[in-house]
């Protein structure tokens, strides 16, 4: 690679190779239309270096956002900020470095035309192809462009990939789906109704340039936005109105998806979830070769596994990142150091780094091959790899035991099993993996109290350090006195007070519990559940049943006199749906030399001196 790397294997104090270049102190902005291809208008803010020669040519940053690309500020606050200081950290970073930035409503939002059926449709991904043929139409423009962003515009700016534009140099996706339905709309089979629903809440809103969204989730943000920025010839905002004219048409996410429960259930335009993710383009990104630098949080929903699926299906180049931060990196999330006051790096640091990499990719020399640094939580130390899961871990199973303990050591009994009346008042909280999505930062630190509802399992003290890398998984033979139901399964360690620390956590939808011996759609790394309607099974009242699946990854340090602790549910009422929506189930999880449930866990014992 390009670089030189610090023996810490921290990937923000990497060193890049390219020549310094003149820096700028101010940019100016101007607000206009773009017609695409379809002569859909296309709202774009354009951010120059201030004090450019007319001659000078740049690189130019797309951010192609749902969210507003700018804002109209209220007074007194447009009297002294610019209509991008919505936006953190500062622009002026990238236009300080020589940068041009063009800010995009995607089509169907904020001040564009068209409307949209759901997210990155067809057509918005075309619309990046034309944008880009514009941007390299300009006279400030030396033809190449890269792309960057956070969740939605993760998205939009790894997708830009997808038409491979020769002018497309480089994409920085943060915090991004793979898989839609899985990733984001029903983890494990479950509908995470709490997000959908809110997330489309706050586009209908955004769609109609009513910031009432942010008063309800962000009230700084309202105070500080009247509402987004129309282009700049629009005095009387009368365009703007008739743009959103159009957004009318706008479907949303939770109207499409909150009666589906299948991966292959039809949208109205007879289009699957699939078709909102990622994963359906693998052929396209790879033809590309693309270099990409990718990042996410452990704690991150299931972005995570959306990080590391991405890292190990594409052969593009790679860098790929795992911290210990809320969605969007704004919050510290260790949950094992929950005091740490600040996150790290900060988010000047942060956006050095990503400066820095497309500085390396368009002056410096190319990266090769991929390297996934992560961030092993407890230990505080930063690790690479260039394969994962990584080398010079085993797997170790613990077995669910009597007296709510779990072993090492396989149940011999010809009996044993747990009653577990399933509370639908169980949940983890409303600042949980799930809620980060929108922003919020992250605390399970209410598990004692959240695991007094729970069906618990605790280990003996751990004889030496151990690390905990990859993905572990669950197997439970288990029967109900319902044909649906869910299980929630979370990994927990308690130290030598006996304080409860929560560090990875997995579901599944009982009807799911199938393992498809069909191909999946892109190599996993856990059980292969399918979600497809003919692998549906609903549960047979009173039969016993094997049911397994997959801990969202993880790494984390358990000290020595440490305990391992295992947390069942079969709800997690602020974040998902009820299953099943009637009844009170009873779950009943055997135990015993014919049925033995069990953990498997990736470990690595650390060396105590």
């Amino acid at each position: 690679m390009s670089k030189n790397i610090e023996s810490d294997n921290n990937p923000f104090h990497l060193k890049w190779n390219f020549p310094q270049r003149k820096t700028y102190k101010d940019y100016t902005t101007s607000n206009i239309h773009i017609p695409m291809r379809d002569g859909v208008k296309i709202a774009v803010t354009i951010c120059l270096p201030k004090g450019i020669d007319p001659e000078q040519k740049l690189p130019t940053l797309l951010y192609q956002t749902r969210y507003w690309r700018a804002a109209k500020l209220r007074i007194p606050f447009r009297w002294v900020l610019k209509e991008t200081s919505i936006f953190t950290p500062s622009p002026a970073l990238f236009t300080k470095r020589g940068y041009a930035i063009v800010y995009v409503d995607v089509r169907g939002c904020g001040a564009s035309f068209g409307s949209r059926p759901y997210p990155f449709s067809k057509e918005e991904v075309k619309d990046g192809a034309d944008i880009v043929d514009w941007i390299i139409s300009q006279p400030w423009s030396n033809g190449n462009v890269v792309s960057n962003g956070i969740s939605y515009t993760a998205t939009t700016a790894e997708q830009l990939a997808v038409n491979n534009h020769p002018a497309v140099k480089a994409i920085m996706p943060g915090h991004g789906l793979w898989d839609a339905y899985t990733d984001v709309a029903f983890p494990g089979g479950c509908f995470d109704h709490a997000f959908v629903q809110l997330w489309s809440f706050v586009g209908r809103n955004l769609d109609q340039n009513n910031s009432k969204a942010f008063k309800e989730l962000i009230p700084y943000l309202w105070l500080l936005m009247k509402g987004v920025k129309p282009i700049d010839i629009d005095t009387d905002q009368k365009i703007l109105e008739e743009a959103k004219e159009e957004h009318l048409s706008n479907e949303y996410v939770y109207d499409l998806l909150h009666d589906k429960d299948f991966r292959d259930d039809s949208l109205p335009d007879g289009a699957t979830p699939d078709e909102i993710s990622s994963f359906i383009y693998q052929d396209q990104f790879e033809k590309s070769n693309v270099p990409i630098l990718s990042w996410c949080a452990w704690l991150d929903s299931a972005y995570i596994d959306a990080h590391i699926n991405r890292f190990i299906n594409l052969k593009n180049p790679h860098i790929a990142i795992i911290g210990a931060w809320n969605h969007g990196a704004l919050y510290p999330a260790d949950p094992l150091n929950p005091d740490k006051p600040e996150v790290t790096p900060s988010p000047k640091e942060r956006i050095t780094t990503w400066i820095d990499f497309f500085d390396s990719i368009l002056y410096g020399e190319e990266i090769k091959g991929k390297t996934l640094y992560y961030y092993t939580m407890g230990e505080e130390k930063w690790n690479k790899t260039q394969v994962w899961p990584p080398e010079g871990f085993t797997r170790m199973k613990w077995y669910l035991s009597e007296n709510n303990t779990i072993t090492t050591k396989k149940p011999e009994n010809d009996a044993g099993e747990d009653n577990y009346k399933v509370s639908f008042t169980a949940t983890s909280g409303r600042l949980n993996r799930w809620w980060t999505l929108l922003g919020l930062p992250i605390d399970y630190s209410n598990r004692e109290k959240a695991d007094k509802k729970l069906l618990t399992y605790t280990s003996p003290p751990f004889e030496e350090d151990v690390e905990i890398t990859g993905h572990a998984t669950i197997t439970l033979f288990l029967r109900s006195t319902h044909d649906d139901g869910a299980i929630f399964a979370y990994l927990e360690e308690i130290d030598d007070n006996g304080n409860i620390h929560y560090f990875t956590d997995g579901n599944l939808r009982l009807i799911h519990r199938k393992i498809s011996t069909d191909t999946p759609p892109y190599e996993i790394l856990i059980p292969y559940h399918s979600f497809k309607k003919k692998d549906a099974s609903p549960m047979i009242p009173g039969e016993i049943t094997e049911v397994t699946f997959g801990f969202r990854p993880t790494s984390v340090l358990i000290r020595k006199g440490h305990r391992l602790k295992l947390a069942i549910a079969g709800a997690d009422k602020d974040t998902f749906r009820k299953y099943p929506t009637d009844g009170k189930p009873t779950i009943t999880i055997a135990r015993n030399a014919s049925y033995a449930s069990y953990i498997d866990v990736p470990i690595k014992k650390k060396n105590n001196s």
